[in-house]
């Protein structure tokens, strides 16, 4: 007697349908819905934002082979739903007039989705440690992108877009992002980003976040911070404000800032890195809760968001967008670096981590293009299985990976150390004064 089967179909699952979940388990289900209410949508929210992801994933030379091969895939991943619009334009159009929309909603989304992969391992003790850094992103040399964006660093670039990011240490994931005109800078960007940061943040900086006024926002939101200073940098010695001075003590207070605002109290670390100084400033001053041993630890650890940029820009193949209009540009930049969350997500949330995960980038974009391609047969454990194995080799390197005379090599002179100096008895006067006030009568 032939039994008809209630559930879970025992066909095995192509590569669209794995792909297909492999993405959805971090999308949100409200907010960006499938069906629209307006029979003349064909680019329904969710068709969209799948497929700003996987046009980001393409290895297509222009926006029209990354678009053919972004619509295939989707088509086949939604064999029963309407099918998407045809057409390279419309996809393009629908996508810049709702990206800022979509692209706020999944930041959300997935910033609580890191929290949950990230596990026991969200937080370090009593801290969340994130690093933070800046990188420009280069654009096509239209006029419409010059005028919009500018060119920003050395002579004779292109239209440029700086891009801010902030990476969860631990877990290896991205966090969030802000983008801008070349013009902007770091500091603002991560002034806009200060309110989404969760309490007990501990925030790694270069030496491009010393600014007085943002190192004093980022304690008035309670806060804290690793950041590396430079000869830029004036420090007071000897002030005694708000704590006993000892040795490692320092205060930040820049002449032109003591008649408005209180001094930084802070705590200097120095160690030697390949024969230089380096000096970091921590405003976690007690040593139990922040060793001078573990500022080090961490400070070396903010090198992983270059490892990002690198990801994002090489082996994406982002290096340069491929957008004329500035409208369009923003969304590719965005999208973009939404198709780089979701491949460190899929990679990390595939499988359990007991350390800091050595996931290959380039390996995990190596297997969801072989899966957007739908070619060949799944191989045992499919999709899920592939995303885990995709890890860094163990091979010990014997030769330097540094390239041998690259002509296009940033040679930024160093940062070198902080000018430290006593505080002058009339400084100690004014910090006297600001203390007095805090205490009430």
């Amino acid at each position: 007697m032939n039994r008809r089967r209630i559930g879970k179909s025992t066909k095995p699952q192509g590569y669209p349908e794995q792909l297909l979940h492999a993405i959805g388990k971090h999308l949100p289900h409200a907010g960006l819905p499938l069906h629209s209410q307006d029979v003349r949508v064909r680019w329904t929210d969710r068709m969209l934002a799948t497929g700003g992801i996987l046009l980001s994933w393409s290895n297509g030379s222009t926006l029209l082979d990354a678009f053919e091969s972004a619509r295939r895939t989707l088509v086949s991943m939604y064999p029963s739903r309407r099918r998407p619009g045809r057409t390279a334009k419309g996809f393009f159009k629908a996508l810049a007039q709702r990206s800022p929309e979509l692209l706020a909603t999944l930041q959300g989304h997935l910033r609580r989705r890191v929290v949950q992969v990230a596990g026991s391992r969200w937080r370090w003790k009593r801290w969340v440690v994130l690093a933070v850094d800046g990188s420009r992103v280069e654009c096509p040399r239209t006029a419409a992108n010059e005028k919009a964006f500018g060119c920003g660093g050395r002579d004779k670039t292109t239209p440029q877009q700086w891009v801010t990011t902030i990476f969860h240490v631990v877990s290896g994931l991205l966090w969030d992002y802000r983008t801008g005109p070349a013009t902007d800078s770091e500091r603002s960007h991560l002034l806009r980003m200060l309110a989404g940061l969760p309490l007990r943040a501990l925030l790694l900086m270069d030496a491009g976040f010393t600014g007085f006024a943002l190192l004093g926002s980022i304690l008035s939101s309670h806060r804290h911070f690793i950041v590396r200073v430079g000869a830029n940098v004036t420090l007071l010695k000897k002030l005694g404000y708000d704590v006993r001075d000892r040795g490692s003590t320092v205060w930040l207070w820049p002449e032109g800032q003591q008649g408005a605002r209180p001094p930084l109290t802070l705590r200097k670390v120095e160690f030697k890195s390949h024969g230089r100084k380096v000096c970091l400033l921590t405003s976690v001053r007690s040593r139990e809760a922040l060793s001078d041993a573990q500022v080090k630890r961490w400070y070396r650890q903010r090198w992983m968001i270059e490892v990002q940029y690198r990801g994002l820009k090489q082996t994406m193949e982002h290096r340069k967008l491929l957008s004329d209009s500035p409208v369009m540009a923003q969304a590719e930049l965005g999208w973009s670096l939404m198709g780089l969350w979701l491949l460190e997500l899929m990679q990390v949330g595939s499988r359990r981590w007991r350390r800091t995960p050595r996931y290959s980038l380039a390996q995990t974009l190596r297997v969801v293009r072989r899966a957007m391609q739908g070619v060949g047969r799944v191989p045992a454990g499919g999709l899920q299985r592939q995303l885990r194995d995709a890890l860094l080799d163990r091979y010990q390197r014997r030769g330097r990976k540094k390239a041998r005379g690259w002509p296009h090599k940033k040679r930024e002179k160093l940062c070198g150390c902080p000018n430290i100096r006593t505080a002058t008895a009339r400084e100690i006067l004014r910090a006297q004064a600001f203390h007095d006030q805090k205490i009430p009568a």
